[in-house]
């Protein structure tokens, strides 16, 4: 099974290393074939051309080339997901299925839009952190009164690593979320429709992805030590065999509203913002 990468440029962590990661859990089934992106690394990075001769990848001169040619699709452009939607539109439209990766959109109104091309397309499409795999996760939400998350101080590209298993345990809507801050740390407290409470904090000189969870009968403090990126991949490949996206389009558009309420929340510390 031949797959296409579609990037904004392709010199970063995500497409460098999922080539490799794809070939060996799927047992060499599936292979990243082709790759477009719409520019060279703005970064000084490899160029598209580079890039594609040192990973063995075809370089495609149109994204329509690369669709026609490929038997599934993965939407990078992970550190930049206002260009989601832009990139989506013609993948979304092809019925062959794709994955869009993290952060899946800048808000929640344009995450409804990414999802209803799929949806009318028949286009089977997620996204997810790789966090959500996490070993320690696995069970985790059974009866869960609240939690607290925390990892890398920058909310606009890591938040999503804290965001996705808060709301996956919790398993609700929120309701709103207000935020605190000082220089090098933020934190944002998020109510739930059900009453229950949770957090993400962020730490500017690092942070391990850690989380402190809340039961009738007892605290479990948990590190995420697990390769969560190796189940993840996992993940990723069983999609592209079965068609059958492993979260749902739902409660991706869930999290997005909190990260969009978090932004806001952000700019204005101490107050409450509704999702």
């Amino acid at each position: 099974m031949k797959l296409g990468f579609i990037d904004y440029y392709l010199d970063e962590w995500h497409a460098n290393n999922y080539p490799q990661w794809i070939r060996e859990a799927s047992g060499g089934e599936l292979e990243v074939a082709f790759a477009w992106a719409r520019t060279d690394s703005p970064r000084g990075g490899l160029t598209t051309a580079e890039w594609c001769s040192q990973y063995g990848v075809i370089r495609c001169e149109t994204m329509e080339e690369l669709i026609e040619k490929s038997d599934g699709l993965i939407v990078l452009s992970p550190d930049n997901c206002e260009l989601h939607e832009e990139l989506c539109q013609l993948p979304l439209r092809s019925g062959k299925p794709c994955y869009v990766d993290k952060t899946f959109a800048p808000d929640k109104a344009c995450a409804e839009r990414i999802f209803a091309i799929a949806s009318q397309s028949g286009t089977p499409c997620w996204s997810t952190s790789a966090l959500r795999f996490a070993d320690e996760y696995r069970d985790a939400g059974r009866e869960l009164l609240a939690a607290a998350f925390w990892g890398p101080n920058d909310f606009e590209t890591y938040s999503i690593h804290q965001l996705e298993p808060l709301m996956m345990l919790m398993g609700a809507p929120a309701r709103r979320v207000m935020a605190m801050k000082a220089e090098g740390w933020y934190q944002l407290s998020v109510e739930f429709a059900d009453g229950r409470c949770g957090s993400v904090t962020g730490y500017s000189h690092g942070s391990p992805f850690m989380s402190n969870l809340q039961y009738r009968e007892e605290s479990r403090l948990i590190e995420v030590k697990s390769d969560f990126f190796h189940r993840f991949i996992l993940a990723l490949v069983e999609f592209f065999r079965t068609g059958l996206p492993p979260v749902s389009a739902e409660e991706t558009v869930r999290i997005m509203a909190v990260r969009e309420a978090g932004l806001k929340a952000l700019v204005q510390p101490g107050s409450w913002v509704e999702v």
